[in-house]
């Protein structure tokens, strides 16, 4: 379980139980102290596929040496996106990057890890249908 605690202006205080971190929004509006929510979101889904990948690498015994994932996050008009199954929305969430293998990996191994870092389980669920239910007390 995550607790997310709003602490001084806009800095939240965070912790699983065992680690702790902040979240804040960037000035002028914050004082920049972390990520904003959405480097949150985005640093969940970068760090996943680079785990996801060196998983499989080493599994394969593959010579992967460092793997480097970058992204980034904006919101388009729906018909600036011909690959979207969602167009009834004016907007959709876009998240655009590139992932860096580095290694004496061939053509084949390279394709074959990007696959694999589409299928990591971060991907997979902003992709689903997700509910939330948040309840005040």
């Amino acid at each position: 379980m995550i607790t997310a605690k709003l602490s001084e202006g806009y800095k939240v205080e965070i912790t699983n139980g065992v680690l702790d971190w902040v979240s804040d929004e960037p000035a002028p509006v914050g004082g920049g102290a972390g990520p904003d929510p959405y480097e949150m979101l985005l640093s969940a889904l970068a760090s996943c596929k680079a785990m996801t990948v060196k998983m499989y690498a080493k599994r394969k015994g593959w010579p992967l040496e460092s793997v480097e994932v970058r992204l980034s996050q904006s919101h388009v008009h729906a018909d600036d996106c011909a690959d979207c199954e969602n167009n009834d929305d004016a907007r959709i969430n876009l998240i655009e990057g590139e992932i860096i293998l580095n290694g004496s990996l061939d053509e084949e191994q390279r394709k074959r890890l990007i696959q694999v870092s589409n299928r990591c389980p971060v991907h997979k669920t902003l992709m689903m249908d997700t509910v939330i239910k948040v309840e005040g007390r």
